[in-house]
């Protein structure tokens, strides 16, 4: 029988395997909103909660933006027949595109909002469970 091989050390392995190996850095541990609010106590700001519905709202209305103005252009100028066909085909998809982002934006605000007080309720029901059942 062939002796089973040892087991590498951490600088004997391949770099590939290093890839796999967890990470125990802070940063990692905090990686999707979930686990940010189990592993941050500090308070964060206006911005940081809602930048992230800001920028797709700010996106969404400059594509919207940019579809009017294309649309209007292919109604209102005479060009080329193929270009006119071109901007009547890309006005509504970038009307449509921004429409939707700006839509999505304005959805998420009131969902952010309604987590916060979930989740300042439950830090309040879950100190008032500790204070009961450490006594």
């Amino acid at each position: 029988m062939e002796a089973l091989p040892k087991v590498l050390e951490a600088d004997e392995r391949s770099p590939e395997s290093k890839d796999l190996l967890p990470s125990q850095t802070a940063s990692s541990l905090c990686i999707s909103s979930r686990s940010e609010s189990v592993w941050t106590t500090t308070p964060r700001s206006n911005w940081e909660i809602y930048r992230k519905p800001i920028v797709i709202m700010s996106v969404g209305g400059a594509i919207l933006l940019f579809g009017v103005v294309i649309t209007c252009l292919a109604y209102t100028l005479d060009l080329g027949e193929k270009s006119q066909a071109v901007l009547r085909m890309m006005g509504p998809a970038f009307l449509s595109l921004g429409l939707m982002m700006l839509v999505c934006g304005l959805v998420w605000v009131p969902i952010i909002k309604k987590k916060q007080k979930q989740r300042q309720k439950s830090v309040f029901f879950q100190s008032l469970k500790s204070f009961f059942l450490n006594r």
